[in-house]
């Protein structure tokens, strides 16, 4: 997960969530394609989808970024994920922000923060 160190309104500074940069791999940890801003998932094959935030719920885990349900659109040429309608973010560990201040000294950089999570993805019958 990448943060950038910004100001608040109130002039306090806070981590403000970027995006995701995620290397996706299959159940035989073959990868697959990347996760990335939009929130969008590339598939090897160049198909790809955009999702837009359905559902959330804290992890249960502490320090986990939320499991989420999205549903999704195609966005590219056809291939792999191209007819994915949904994809559920579960088993997640790790990505909160970081627990470094962010001060004023900080501000405009950017810190990743590493998580690992379960992506599944849905298509109709």
């Amino acid at each position: 997960q990448i943060y950038e160190c910004r100001a608040r309104k109130d002039g306090g500074f806070e981590w403000a969530f970027v995006a995701p940069d995620a290397e996706l791999f299959d159940a035989k940890t073959r990868s697959i394609g990347r996760h990335g801003a939009g929130p969008a998932w590339q598939a090897s094959d160049g198909s790809r989808v955009v999702g837009t935030l359905k559902a959330r719920a804290d992890a249960p885990q502490a320090g986990a970024i939320p499991w989420l349900l999205l549903t999704t659109k195609s966005a590219g040429p056809a291939g792999d994920f191209s007819r994915v309608t949904s994809i559920q973010r579960i088993n997640t560990t790790g990505g909160i922000a970081p627990s470094a201040p962010c001060t004023a000294g900080l501000q405009g950089s950017t810190a990743r923060v590493p998580y690992t999570a379960d992506y599944l993805f849905f298509t109709p019958h």
